[in-house]
């Protein structure tokens, strides 16, 4: 995906869009994962969709829930769903730091095997 070590690194505009196909990429699974919390508060605790939405944006932002769940499925979900949505949150960083760490390891020549 990213160029090998030995050809030069990528123009500053070329490195600028493979970064906004990154970020774009990480804004959507972002995006998918909010829908995913919604959906599942809105299905397993009866909540509004706004209500859903407070709910899962807070989990997802390390917050915790607003609304204390009070079915059995319910908390189930928001348990597993406070799961994914820790390390949604690390994946969406990688996904999006990915190509500024691949060009400052090319631009220094740094050496992952040595």
């Amino acid at each position: 995906m990213y160029e090998p070590r030995h050809r030069p690194p990528l123009s500053r505009a070329q490195f600028l869009r493979r970064f906004l196909r990154h970020l774009v990429g990480a804004t959507a699974f972002l995006v998918g994962s909010l829908g995913l919390g919604v959906a599942g508060y809105m299905v397993f605790e009866d909540l509004s969709p706004v209500d859903a939405f407070l709910n899962a944006a807070m989990l997802l932002g390390g917050m915790g829930p607003v609304d204390p769940p009070q079915t059995e499925a319910g908390k189930i979900f928001a348990g597993a769903y406070a799961l994914y949505a820790g390390l949604g949150v690390l994946i969406a960083a990688g996904i999006l730091f990915a190509p500024i760490f691949h060009r400052l390891m090319h631009k220094f020549h740094w050496d992952l095997e040595s």
